[in-house]
């Protein structure tokens, strides 16, 4: 099911710092760098030094000698946005992958941390323990889910369309995305495009990347990535002289 994550939020420090992150190649950046892109987006500077203490507190951020890197945990979601944005499919021949989980939860805190693992592997809940989606792109589980649940190929007997629409909601997810490239003003203020790209590249992730044949006409998809390609692409035009007066020299992909 898609979720409703995608509505544009204020900009917020820790939200500027973390996208911002997230889409710089390595994902790191020294505090000047990170306050000079900040104050162009008209951020505080105690703001953004408060952000900062707490997010290093929260284990988002790693600190060391003035230099601020992403942890392993959003290093991890890094890779899964690049992969949201440049996806890699396969042709489809009908058939469905079903991820069945035979060891379970330890606790509540386990439990959703599973699902949230499988849902960010692009399946959906067919009803508790047993997940599914076309097979038309590797799945990617950890070593530790993976340990944990059992994978199947299957023809189900219910028309794959109908399927698709009950576990994933393609038609809901195509009207945000619709949404989403209808709002963005290429003229708009660099802090107003920087939400929206951030916004949609948050929906991106809950793409369920489906085939062809089972995606609402038209499909948003290819255009909401072109977006935020070009916003990328200026961001990144905007923040490296900023950057590079400070050492940094991000290369956001």
């Amino acid at each position: 099911m898609v979720r409703t994550s995608s509505r544009p939020r204020k900009l917020t420090a820790r939200s500027a710092i973390l996208s911002a992150l997230l889409g710089a190649h390595p994902p790191q950046a020294t505090v000047g760098g990170i306050l000079a892109v900040a104050a162009e987006l008209g951020l505080q500077e105690s703001a953004v030094r408060v952000a900062l203490t707490r997010m290093v507190a929260s284990s988002d951020l790693e600190r060391s000698d003035g230099v601020y890197r992403l942890s392993d945990r959003l290093v991890e979601r890094q890779r899964r946005q690049d992969a949201a944005v440049a996806p890699r499919t396969r042709h489809w021949i009908g058939q469905w992958r079903l991820a069945v989980v035979t060891v379970g939860a330890d606790d509540s805190t386990d439990r959703a941390a599973m699902r949230e693992s499988l849902r960010a592997a692009r399946f959906g809940e067919l009803r508790e323990g047993v997940w599914a989606r076309p097979d038309n792109l590797d799945v990617d589980l950890s070593p530790r889910l993976r340990e944990r649940v059992a994978l199947f190929t299957a023809l189900p007997e219910e028309r794959s369309i109908e399927l698709a629409e009950r576990l994933f909601s393609p038609s809901t997810w195509a009207s945000r995305a619709t949404e989403l490239v209808a709002t963005y003003d290429p003229e708009a203020p660099m802090a107003a495009r920087f939400e929206l790209a951030a916004a949609s590249v948050r929906h991106l992730l809950d793409d369920p990347l489906l085939p062809e044949d089972l995606l609402p006409v038209p499909w948003p998809g290819a255009p909401l990535r072109a977006i935020y390609e070009r916003f990328r692409v200026e961001f990144q035009a905007f923040a490296e002289p900023l950057m590079s007066e400070h050492g940094d020299i991000p290369t956001p992909r």
